[in-house]
């Protein structure tokens, strides 16, 4: 599982997980949880839309982040 800043100085979180997806076949890349302060409307749909499995705003709650990660975990033991 990757924990992705969306907003990173030389390539932001967004490139980096597009990068990631196109490199790795679907059932062998890392989960990506985006994290990220940008919490307006579209901000998580275009993380989703980068490639990234789930989303938390920052600051990071412990509950929103273990429902993320047990989300992206559930999903790859489905697929």
């Amino acid at each position: 599982v990757v924990l992705m800043d969306v907003q990173m100085p030389e390539m932001d979180g967004l490139e980096a997980s597009r990068r990631i997806t196109t490199k790795w076949q679907p059932g062998e890349r890392p989960r990506i949880v985006a994290m990220t302060a940008n919490a307006m409307a579209g901000d998580q749909e275009e993380c989703l839309a980068a490639g990234m499995d789930d989303y938390v705003t920052k600051p990071i709650r412990v509950d929103a982040l273990v429902e993320a990660l047990n989300n992206v975990v559930s999903r790859r033991t489905q697929a």
